[in-house]
């Protein structure tokens, strides 16, 4: 199958494209201009402007599916929850079905709801609702925290832990979490291009165990060998730094390295049933 990739060069998108690309599929990775890096054979870069309808279409013309991976955990300038996760999808979903293509796989996140007590998760919500609604031939991935040897959460704090003596944690770290390995996440949205029973289902996508934040800290010092302590910052202390990061960071451009949406997330535990999932993909 030729397949669109949007977020093909991040984190969990090359993880994708590499999954699609071993199961024969051909990629175009759609990323927006100035955006260069070299890719795989089997895969192209295809750069547009994401804020125009007809360029996306353009994109999306020729592909049998579209998989859609763009988000973002802080804003930073232009780049919003609201523009990146709603209005972005919102115009591919768009874009896609003025291309003909029928088949549109779309990443969320777990706790995603319309009332939810962080911007990042409503958003995401409003993603799915545009998705749902569509008249596509949809599949919806929920992953919980995203790990690998090579990035993510657990290479966060295996940084932090090289250069502090202790690592902080945000309240009491009791909320429970459910990580997932990346190359599961990657073999679930390429499966779901092959099975046809993924279409109009949502899908938790979590890992066999459920550990509290904390627990998972403590388990990525034990794999680093550091002995560390940890430090419980208080929620008003925590919401107060994160205050000044959101308004210090985008002077500069950059996204905050914490901001109020993550700290209202890590209070919610981050789990769910990845056992659907895991039997339609044959997921280990």
């Amino acid at each position: 199958m030729q397949i669109l990739l949007t977020g093909g060069t991040g984190f969990v998108g090359a993880a994708v494209r590499r999954e699609l690309l071993a199961r024969g599929h051909r990629v175009r990775v759609l990323a927006r201009p100035g955006r260069r890096r070299e890719l795989e054979p089997g895969a192209e870069l295809h750069l547009a402007d994401m804020e125009s309808p007809g360029a996306l279409t353009e994109a999306a013309r020729g592909n049998d599916a579209v998989i859609h991976l763009v988000g973002i955990i802080s804003e930073a300038g232009s780049q919003t929850f609201e523009k990146v996760h709603a209005d972005l999808t919102h115009r591919m979903v768009e874009a896609s079905r003025a291309a003909g293509v029928r088949r549109f796989i779309h990443m969320s996140a777990l706790n995603t709801r319309p009332d939810a007590p962080s911007r990042y998760h409503r958003t995401k919500w409003a993603a799915e609702e545009y998705v749902r609604g569509s008249g596509l031939d949809w599949t919806i991935f929920r992953p919980s925290l995203i790990e690998s040897p090579h990035g993510g959460f657990a290479e966060l704090f295996r940084r932090m832990s090289r250069w502090l003596p202790a690592v902080p944690v945000i309240g009491n770290g009791q909320s429970l979490v459910q990580p997932i390995r990346l190359e599961k996440v990657a073999k679930a949205f390429a499966g779901a291009l092959e099975e046809p029973a993924s279409i109009g289902r949502t899908f938790d996508l979590c890992g066999p165990e459920r550990l509290t934040f904390e627990e998972l800290v403590r388990r990525i010092l034990d794999g680093t060998g550091r002995r560390r302590a940890i430090v419980h910052i208080p929620r008003p202390i925590a919401m107060a730094q994160a205050v000044v990061l959101e308004r210090v960071f985008p002077m500069v451009g950059m996204a905050p390295p914490l901001n109020r949406d993550q700290i209202l997330m890590l209070e919610e535990d981050n789990v769910g049933d990845g056992e659907p999932a895991n039997r339609l993909f044959g997921l280990e």
